[in-house]
């Protein structure tokens, strides 16, 4: 799909459906107005089976990281009934030091799971007895409720997000700026005239400068010490690692910065930036789950891409399935890959309404038709021998 207008990507999903008979048609599409009218998406018209729109698939992706200043990454599965959070262990943690086993004494009420740490960049796949150190990147999953109380255990907390600056006033810089400033005070620095203008027109909520976010002067100016986040939303790598820099030296709480270079990111997140984000691997996920084998209902690309988390359903029974009717610890899944949490209908009647509960993953549970199985990744390479391993036998159909 060609990276151009909405037009042009509407056109061609209908190209693709009249001449080619294409089954799955997705299209990018920047515009909220398609919504708006879905009648002119559907087969009668431009023929789109999926819309994306990646600038606010990372508009939402910020908002959640702001909601928790101290995660790295805070991703949702189940329709937002369970999280998949990334936070770097910190001394002062009171899990910091103590083995993974303890993190059920530590908050009895709470049903979590660690489902991997990164130690010195390598996996390490978490047991009981694994003990947590400063330093480790930990993913865990937990009910959504409980996002904030097992990242106490983990880090020590940070004062709750006041103040924003964000560098770049465009796509990605004015959504999230328009969806913040109801409950931040917000700074948009934006060095181009005439958008600055159309931005203080429209985010009336907003302070919004002319001017370079990479001016030292500017920066002091308004107080950039003062900032619990510094931003950099341009599309300029180079201008968002130089302004995240400089308003880290010059005492922002904490800085992040969209990078699309992979090298660049991964140089300058360990030690200088607080979080580099590349955008393609935040909205990757989306067009991943309707391409993955088997039926995925959700994917999230982790550590810059390195690793996977996925949501499978699983169908079928215990004669044409591998993993329905056996328990967690009877699987032969491949090394790296963990599973984190189920996801079922509460009963048999709920199943049609959508009422779920989450089941965190212990060797017992016994695995049953239609469960949404979420799965950790240690590697990427490991996608296909998992969607093998979830595929449904012949026999079923």
């Amino acid at each position: 799909m060609p990276r151009g207008s909405d037009q042009t990507n509407l056109c061609a999903c209908r190209i693709a459906a009249t001449l080619f008979n294409v089954p799955t048609k997705i299209a990018r599409l920047r515009s909220g107005d398609y919504r708006r009218h879905p009648e002119l998406l559907d087969s009668s018209n431009f023929c789109v089976d999926f819309d994306i729109c990646p600038e606010q698939i990372i508009t939402d992706y910020l908002i959640k990281l702001i909601e928790f200043p101290e995660a790295l990454q805070v991703l949702e599965f189940a329709e937002g009934l369970v999280s998949l959070v990334a936070v770097r262990a910190v001394e002062g943690g009171p899990m910091v030091g103590r083995p993974v086993a303890e993190l059920r004494t530590h908050i009895p009420r709470i049903d979590a799971r660690i489902a991997a740490i990164y130690r010195k960049d390598q996996p390490i796949t978490p047991a009981g007895d694994t003990r947590i150190r400063a330093g480790d990147e930990i993913f865990y999953l937990a009910a959504k409720r409980d996002i904030r109380q097992v990242l106490d255990e983990l880090h020590r907390r940070d004062r709750p997000t006041r103040r924003i600056m964000i560098a770049g006033g465009g796509n990605i810089g004015s959504r999230f700026a328009a969806a913040a400033q109801g409950r931040y005070q917000v700074k948009v620095v934006e060095r181009d005239e005439a958008r600055a203008e159309a931005l203080g027109a429209t985010l009336t909520g907003s302070l919004v400068l002319l001017g370079d976010a990479t001016d030292e002067t500017l920066l002091n100016a308004e107080n950039i010490e003062d900032m619990d986040v510094f931003m950099a939303l341009t599309n300029d790598d180079e201008n968002n690692i130089m302004a995240a820099l400089l308003a880290k030296r010059l005492g922002a709480r904490r800085v992040l910065a969209l990078i699309n270079r992979r090298a660049y990111a991964d140089l300058l997140q360990a030690d200088r930036l607080d979080i580099a984000i590349s955008p393609a691997q935040i909205s990757i996920g989306t067009l991943l789950a309707r391409v993955r084998r088997g039926d995925v209902a959700a994917v999230h690309s982790l550590r810059r891409g390195a690793a996977e988390a996925l949501e499978f359903v699983v169908h079928g029974d215990s004669s044409t399935s591998k993993v329905i009717g056996r328990r967690i610890a009877e699987l032969n899944l491949p090394r790296g890959v963990s599973i984190g949490a189920i996801v079922r209908a509460a009963s048999q009647d709920s199943l049609a309404r959508g009422d779920r509960r989450v089941l965190m993953a212990h060797d017992d549970i016994l695995i049953e038709p239609e469960d949404h199985v979420i799965l950790f990744l240690a590697r990427k390479d490991l996608v296909h021998q998992v969607e093998r391993y979830f595929q449904v036998g012949l026999a079923y159909f």
